[in-house]
């Protein structure tokens, strides 16, 4: 596997040519309505490998004031900055999500992240997640149920596979099924996860 894949300067450059086909433009559907459908307002969220970072800048806007970003291109942090300028400052990590510490949260968010990062880190990016959540914490978010005539990023798979990598002494699956409510281009290609820490 490519090492590249994972640097921050390839990332960057990815943002800076507007080679960006994973990001759609707006707030991903199925994220923003199980926010808002379940999700107190109160809590404190997590988006990991961020980018442009709709999600996180309309969710902001509907009184969700605990949301945190973590984003390591800082092409796409100015974008976020740039078109979201209330946001606040403390709330954007300029890290790598794999060494992010003393940070603990309510929810995570995976929204494109889990598809660019190198395949062999999935096992490590559940395990990560798991560290960051605080106990009965919720992993939720979708991934893609299909794979890709390139190489990739973004890397494809398949739910079965990643079902594999869960620990399941740390994790109480609460929903794991095709998403419903896809983008057009993306139906019957995506899967729903909800996954809760367990509690230790």
């Amino acid at each position: 596997m490519n090492e590249e894949f994972l640097t921050k300067n390839y990332w960057n450059n990815r943002y800076q040519e507007k080679s960006t086909g994973w990001d759609i433009g707006y707030p991903s559907p199925p994220l923003m309505e199980y926010v808002i459908n379940k999700v107190p307002k109160d809590w404190k969220i997590l988006i990991p490998g961020s980018g442009f970072s709709h999600e996180a800048g309309s969710l902001y806007g509907l009184g969700y004031q605990h949301i945190w970003i973590c984003e390591f291109a800082p092409s796409a942090v100015e974008y976020f900055k740039s078109r979201y300028p209330d946001f606040p400052e403390a709330q954007i990590l300029m890290a790598d999500f794999f060494e992010l510490q003393n940070h603990s949260f309510q929810l995570i968010l995976e929204q494109t992240f889990f598809c660019a990062i190198n395949p062999g880190l999935r096992k490590k990016y559940f395990e990560q997640c798991h560290t960051l959540l605080q106990p009965g914490g919720i992993l939720a978010g979708v991934l893609f149920n299909t794979v890709f005539e390139n190489a990739g990023p973004p890397f494809g798979g398949y739910a079965d596979e990643y079902y594999q990598l869960l620990d399941l002494n740390d994790w109480e699956v609460l929903k794991w099924e095709p998403c419903r409510n896809s983008i057009e281009p993306r139906q019957g290609r995506e899967w729903w996860m909800e996954l809760r820490k367990k509690q230790q």
